[in-house]
């Protein structure tokens, strides 16, 4: 009934041998000085056991600078830290599994840097929200200082330093992260890049830094590394946003990053299937992404990215899970919250096991954080 799931893909240079990966979720369990830990060995390796084809690392900083998001969180910026994923990666092989490195650029929306206090963004705009005390923040995002051309060309020289030490750290991929509301995803934002120079304005003016981004750290590690991108219409901070042009902004971004040299395109909603503009406020959106609320952002993506789509949102369900790959809408999907409640869930799925619900108490609690969270 799900074996589509289980059919092998390959994704660039990387062979698959299924269709379900687990999803980048922020923890903040390094060390303060951004140093992946055992406990982090462990975490990541569990999920490879599990039967998981595909991890992809939480949002990791690139630079000394401005990237970094949260306090606790683990870089890739110096060969301490290159070492250390090194020990993740080896630890993910042995167990069968493929791992992803996802680099993150935090820009306006850091709430915990070690290395400077200032923030920087497209444009000095105050975030919308209020920084996650789940992730050690409190109150108001500062407003960033505007990025000047030096600093664009300083956030695209990150990804590449840190695409390179990815590769020396043994990851099978890359992910840019170009989602979430975080500096990429500044950029791309209508509301919070009022620049206008060639980065601001349009759509097309607004997606050119992450092609760039894309451009450069494909130029950097070769054609046979596989290379994506992760891109959502919500944000950490602002859950409901929605592209301003709908579909003809999904073209426009879409298509642009179909010409950037990627391997694929990660998209990630609330709801995967749902669709991603549905007509009118207060529509009740539809079970099929091709009903009458339109497409889903996956389904968008791959008709316009004509590449491979990675598929996260609200798919624990295997039966969703399967459906939006026998759709075509998907070629791979990743799971969070499913994850997190079976760390062994594709094993669970083959063999037609119950699955266990996801407790949010284990791990949002006031005083809990998500590396206090064993995977069973």
């Amino acid at each position: 009934m799900t074996s589509s799931l289980f059919n092998k893909i390959n994704i660039g240079n990387t062979t698959l041998s299924n269709r379900v990966g687990v999803a980048p979720m922020t923890r903040t369990s390094a060390t303060r000085e951004g140093v992946a830990t055992e406990q982090m060995v462990d975490y990541y390796a569990k999920f490879a056991r599990g039967g998981f084809s595909l991890i992809i690392t939480e949002g990791i900083y690139p630079d000394n600078t401005y990237s970094q998001g949260y306090f606790d969180q683990p870089g890739i910026i110096d060969n301490q830290q290159v070492q250390a994923w090194k020990k993740v990666t080896d630890a993910v092989h042995e167990e069968g599994g493929k791992i992803f490195v996802q680099l993150m650029h935090a820009g306006a929306l850091s709430q915990g840097n070690r290395f400077v206090k200032d923030t920087l963004g497209p444009s000095a705009v105050q975030p919308k929200g209020e920084q996650m005390k789940f992730y050690g923040g409190d109150g108001p995002f500062q407003v960033p200082k505007e990025a000047t051309k030096k600093d664009i060309t300083d956030v695209i020289k990150a990804f590449v330093e840190s695409a390179k030490r990815a590769k020396d750290a043994g990851f099978d991929g890359i992910e840019i992260h170009g989602a979430n509301g975080y500096i990429l995803d500044q950029f791309l934002t209508d509301y919070t890049n009022k620049r206008t120079d060639e980065y601001g304005g349009s759509t097309e003016n607004r997606v050119r830094l992450l092609v760039e981004v894309s451009k450069a750290v494909r130029e950097t590690v070769g054609e046979d590394f596989t290379v994506g991108i992760r891109i959502s219409q919500g944000k950490v901070n602002d859950y409901t946003h929605k592209w301003a042009d709908k579909e003809k902004d999904a073209e426009i971004i879409f298509g642009q990053l179909r010409q950037a040299g990627l391997d694929y395109i990660h998209v990630t909603e609330y709801e995967a299937w749902q669709p991603a503009f549905p007509e009118g406020e207060g529509t009740q959106a539809t079970d099929s992404a091709f009903g009458d609320g339109g497409p889903s952002l996956a389904a968008l993506a791959k008709k316009y990215g004509n590449l491979p789509v990675i598929a996260n949102g609200g798919l624990e369900d295997p039966e969703k899970a399967k459906e939006i790959i026998d759709k075509g809408e998907a070629d791979i999907v990743t799971l969070g919250k499913g994850a997190l409640a079976n760390g062994d869930w594709v094993n669970k799925v083959k063999n037609g096991e119950s699955l266990a619900e996801f407790n949010p108490e284990k791990i949002l609690s006031p005083n809990a954080k998500i590396k206090d969270f064993e995977t069973k």
